[in-house]
């Protein structure tokens, strides 16, 4: 089901997938280790395919609402896997979960 919204989707959560692992990076000091850099990774990943998921257009109010909740979620589980260690990581991928939402929001037709 690899539809527009989708493409665009991912595209998106591995471009910030990317600023997640340079920002976790400089927070660090270049303390973290390739195993928990690529987890980072793969969390805003998995939550612009999860955000990619939905058909229908709901809106931008609604949408960005929704992009909210399910970057909370996805990067809840991230943060509690790891400790409750990066505070800062878990609130960027609330942010992350409204930018992919709006991005797909403005792009799919």
């Amino acid at each position: 089901m690899l539809t527009k919204r989708m493409k665009i989707c991912v595209a998106t959560g591995a471009i910030l997938g990317i600023i997640c692992i340079i920002g976790a990076q400089l927070r660090s000091g270049f303390g973290r280790d390739a195993g928990y850099l690529f987890a980072f990774w793969y969390n805003r990943l998995l939550m612009s395919i999860v955000i990619g998921l939905p058909i229908g257009k709901l809106g931008l109010p609604k949408a960005l609402g929704r992009g909210a909740f399910l970057g909370t979620m996805i990067s809840f589980a991230f943060y509690g896997t790891t400790g409750f260690d990066d505070l800062v990581g878990f609130l960027a991928g609330i942010g992350y979960g409204i930018i992919i939402e709006y991005v797909a929001e403005k792009y799919v037709a």
